[in-house]
């Protein structure tokens, strides 16, 4: 089993630190763990950023007190240390990017030979929209224009030729709002683009484990038959930002799949 998408951030850049989500793994069966961290951790990836904080108080106060905490030499070193030693489960390296349309070369030109083993991109803003970050922020939000604006989002993403997976495919589901139309149509979309460039889709159990009673688990059960349908691998993650959530019902998201 693989839990494809664990969070670091919390604790200190040491072989101690990993070592807890290491016992972890080991404890709930998994085979693979992939550890990653949020890009905007970074000191490089800070740019990225200044158009959504321009436009967005909310974005703009959240950030400066998260990002920027680390320069990406420090990771790459850990990440080495990590590699440098044996351990009972496979352990792989990577980042999770958030995705902004006009910043692909950006991306390119900080994740290209680095020597990370995945990119996970993700949608975790449309427009200047921080949509899963509190229940609040959707008080007067136009839900159809937003998912049309994510939806449309994720393709551009699934296309731009930079990432290896997409992250948390459907969360914008995470807490309880619906678009009044079928998602048929972007689901085919999506899932024809990450096929088409080799992508994989991160079946994630995050959203339930953050909202249980508004987010269900893993992908919807229509979109996820779509992507098996246009072949696109699908991988288990727990979307942990500790030791205690890796492994965080992986068992049932295989079930899902299968």
């Amino acid at each position: 089993m693989v839990d494809g998408h664990i969070h670091i951030e919390r604790g200190p850049y040491t072989l101690e630190w990993i070592e807890k989500f290491v016992n972890r793994a080991v404890d709930t069966g998994l085979d693979e763990i992939r550890l990653l961290e949020h890009c905007y951790r970074f000191q490089e990836f800070v740019p990225m950023y200044d158009d959504i904080c321009a436009r967005s108080d909310f974005v703009n106060k959240w950030f400066h007190t998260r990002a920027g905490v680390h320069k990406m030499e420090e990771y790459l070193r850990l990440m080495e240390q990590v590699r440098s030693q044996r351990f009972p489960v496979k352990i792989l390296f990577g980042l999770e990017v958030c995705y902004f349309k006009g910043q692909e070369e950006f991306v390119k030109k900080q994740t290209g030979d680095i020597g990370l083993d995945f990119l996970l991109g993700s949608v975790h803003f449309v427009d200047n929209f921080a949509f899963d970050h509190t229940a609040e922020l959707w008080d007067g939000i136009n839900v159809d224009k937003i998912y049309r604006s994510y939806f449309e989002d994720s393709v551009s993403l699934a296309k731009s030729g930079v990432f290896d997976g997409i992250g948390h495919p459907d969360t914008i589901k995470l807490f309880g709002h619906k678009a009044s139309f079928p998602l048929t149509d972007y689901y085919e979309r999506l899932a024809q683009a990450l096929s088409e460039s080799g992508m994989y889709a991160d079946q994630n159990s995050g959203a339930a484990r953050r909202c249980p009673e508004t987010a269900p688990l893993g992908i919807d059960g229509e979109f996820l038959r779509i992507l098996k349908k246009h072949q696109v691998p699908l991988v288990t993650s727990s979307d942990a930002h500790c030791p205690e959530d890796v492994g965080y019902k992986i068992k049932e998201l295989e079930d899902c799949v299968k």
